[in-house]
């Protein structure tokens, strides 16, 4: 038989695509051809596999090497599919176990000597292998860590060519090779988190972080340099709680689709922080051929901190408005349309000005007017409309020493508690925290709060100064604020502090 046959997936975003590996032989002219919607890349192989192939004792039949790759529809793109081709190949005329082959997702770049080389996004790949029902898969052994996260698939690290074949029952000579290590990265995140205990002053500004990360509500800090913005942004995914294992196995699948390091599942929040020369494609992700997630993919299931958003540029600050909305990102390139995850907490710190002394007691601000209007206009009104909590801090005095007296500690056991009752009350529900719940759901759903309780609420939105999405996210912050206290509704208290959170940066 002359037809070899196994698989591989090919990734759009985080979904996997499996895709049917055949290789045929036939009466034409020697040569290797790869069909089935393949980018220049796959194009490629052939060389890779013929050289790989011949330095790993594994020569090609002498004749026409066609290779399909199926659904011939789906766009292919990538290296990660060369160990498929070519084991595919070499199973035309070689005695390779052939339902070991059909049991089997291969995944990898191979390299001129043989050896196998890592590729981005094994760990999705290895899971949509598992979901679809193989029981194995050969990655690069650079792999093979990421790869070992899944549960209820067999996986192999393969350093050569020969120990993929040698796993389907091909006897050839064993040569001992140096494995292909992974690309060198950055030093690893440092894995303390700073403490809630080391902010001097800001104590209003401390317990609205706490109501931020009980309900999951994006924040936005306005106030002069040296306020401490930037101190309790970085304190707030110390309060969060650890990722459970599908959100950590979601995280790990986008840093590696990022060709980011993954070893272990981080149960830790990520936390992102672009700095402000970033474009709108830095921050949503792109790229014509493989696709890169970008900053707010990344902060999925954790914190985007966008520090200094006056100096970013307008457009892409609104490149954050539809996936506040939705939890979701939407990626259209010509060829393909992928959707990532970028369910984050937004927290903004913004100078008043561009000297950041406008407004400033004691400061003393040079910025025309013009430059004013300009720099706070960058955040525009429909992005500060999906912000729950507004702030506007002050300098700490000189006499200020203390602390706010609050461990970042005792604070996430605050937000644990409040969390827990959040998850009862909306058991049932697509949503788990407060900051997802849907505001017709609130407005008028089994648990709306009575018509006297949202009378301020009311009167805002028909006096024209509060927005029916600004009312819906006030509502929000009042239920958070009712779980920290541990009261089973709102009342009218709850209602006049969210309402208070939510114009606090406009009204200092």
């Amino acid at each position: 038989m002359s037809l070899g046959r196994t698989w591989s997936v090919v990734l759009t975003g985080l979904v996997g695509d499996i895709v049917e590996v055949e290789a045929d032989l036939s009466n034409q002219v020697p040569g290797f051809s790869i069909i089935g919607l393949a980018d220049k890349a796959i194009g490629e192989a052939q060389q890779r596999v013929h050289n790989a192939c011949a330095n790993s004792d594994l020569p090609l039949p002498r004749r026409h090497v066609t290779v399909n790759l199926s659904p011939a529809n789906l766009p292919k793109r990538g290296s990660a599919l060369d160990v498929a081709v070519a084991i595919a190949a070499v199973a035309t005329e070689a005695p390779l176990d052939r339902q070991s082959l059909a049991e089997t997702v291969h995944l990898g770049e191979l390299g001129l000597d043989g050896r196998l080389r890592p590729v981005s996004g094994v760990l999705p790949a290895v899971l949509a292998a598992a979901r679809a029902g193989f029981r194995r898969v050969i990655v690069p052994h650079a792999n093979l860590s990421e790869a070992e996260l899944v549960d209820g698939i067999e996986v192999r690290g393969a350093v050569s060519l020969r120990d993929v074949a040698r796993a389907h029952g091909l006897d050839v000579p064993d040569v001992v090779a140096e494995p292909v290590s992974a690309p060198e990265s950055a030093p690893a995140e440092e894995e303390s988190v700073p403490d809630l205990a080391d902010v001097i002053g800001q104590s209003d500004a401390v317990e609205a972080l706490i109501v931020a990360a009980a309900g999951g509500h994006h924040v936005l800090m306005s106030g002069p340099p040296g306020a401490g913005k930037t101190m309790l942004a970085r304190r707030l995914p110390g309060l969060l709680p650890d990722l459970d294992d599908e959100t950590a196995l979601q995280v790990a699948s986008i840093r590696s689709l990022a060709g980011l390091p993954v070893t272990t599942l981080r149960r830790r929040p990520p936390f992102e922080a672009p700095h402000h020369t970033a474009s709108a494609v830095a921050l949503v992700g792109g790229g014509s051929r493989i696709l890169q997630p970008g900053a707010i993919a990344r902060a999925s299931g954790g914190v985007l901190f966008l520090d200094e958003a006056g100096e970013f540029s307008g457009h892409a600050l609104d490149a954050l408005r539809q996936p506040l909305e939705s939890g979701r990102i939407e990626i259209h390139r010509v060829g393909f349309r992928a959707v990532l995850p970028a369910r984050f907490q937004l927290v903004v710190a913004t100078n008043p000005c561009p000297c950041g002394n406008y407004g400033i007691p004691g400061g003393v601000c040079s910025c025309p007017s013009l430059a004013i209007r300009r720099y706070l206009g960058r955040l525009s009104g429909p992005l500060i409309d999906r912000i729950d909590i507004e702030l506007g801090l002050q300098r700490v005095s000189a006499t200020q020493t203390v602390g706010a007296g609050v461990t970042s500690a005792a604070a996430r056991e605050r937000v644990r508690a409040a969390r827990d009752r959040a998850r009862r009350r909306l058991a049932g529900t697509p949503w788990t925290t407060n900051g997802e719940v849907d505001g017709t759901w609130l407005r008028s759903g089994p648990l709306r709060p009575a018509p006297e309780i949202t009378r301020p609420l009311d009167d805002a939105l028909h006096r024209g100064s509060l927005t029916l999405r600004g009312y819906d996210r006030v509502l929000r912050v009042a239920w958070t604020l009712a779980d920290l206290a541990g009261r089973e509704r709102p009342d009218a208290a709850d209602i006049g502090g969210a309402l208070f959170l939510k114009r606090g940066a406009s009204s200092c």
